[in-house]
């Protein structure tokens, strides 16, 4: 049977009943959005990504079997096309970091998802990353602290692919937008990547939001 195009499919995966009853009611009413799978555990969660293909995940970081990570990294390996929506009580900065690093692009505090969720996935669902005030906060606030801080060092167009990247665009997307060759797109991502001693693409994302480039 063929998937509607426009209808946003979520996994939810909590180890706790009452949560994911309480984010399906949540979830469930939004028109065009269904909850398509409820794990209670990550290595379900795994499972459950490949067998439904949900356009989010709602990953609890704290899960049995599989942590939040490692299910991250897993999902997103395999299923590329879903986005991971960290949902935990847990905000610390080294925290935030791997789970980026893994293949989140959306987290959110359990405390703040009366305000945010509705939003968080909606943005995940247009492959945009989403962090709420406090969470970027967090990381800026490490980042400063322990004298992360890069200088203007790279050229507007370096510039101009960076932001395309934070904001969840691929090379090729990018390449339409700036209309540039795909090879273009990725020597100049590359010296970017090599001028801010970055690793991966959170690492581009942080140095994004430090520098303003997209809204946190």
């Amino acid at each position: 049977m063929a998937r509607s195009s426009t209808m946003t499919r979520i996994l939810i995966a909590d180890d706790h009943d009452v949560v994911r009853s309480g984010l399906r009611a949540i979830l469930g009413d939004q028109p065009g959005w269904e909850v398509v799978a409820e794990a209670e555990n990550g290595r379900q969660a795994v499972e459950l990504a490949a067998e439904t293909q949900p356009n989010v995940a709602i990953l609890d970081y704290q899960l049995p079997l599989l942590n939040g990570v490692d299910a991250t990294r897993q999902i997103r390996a395999f299923q590329p096309q879903t986005e991971v929506l960290i949902f935990t009580m847990h905000g610390s900065e080294p925290l935030i970091r791997e789970l980026l690093e893994a293949g989140a692009r959306g987290y959110l505090l359990k405390s703040d998802a009366r305000r945010f969720l509705i939003s968080a996935v909606e943005t995940l669902a247009r492959h945009q990353p989403y962090f709420t005030g406090r969470v970027s906060e967090t990381l800026l606030s490490a980042y400063l602290a322990n004298g992360h801080v890069t200088g203007d060092v790279l050229t507007s167009r370096e510039r101009g692919v960076v932001q395309l990247i934070a904001e969840g665009r691929t090379n090729k997307e990018a390449a339409q937008l700036l209309g540039i060759n795909l090879k273009t797109i990725e020597t100049h991502r590359a010296a970017a990547m090599r001028k801010i001693n970055a690793h991966t693409s959170a690492d581009l994302v942080r140095y994004a939001i430090r520098n303003k480039m997209v809204d946190p």
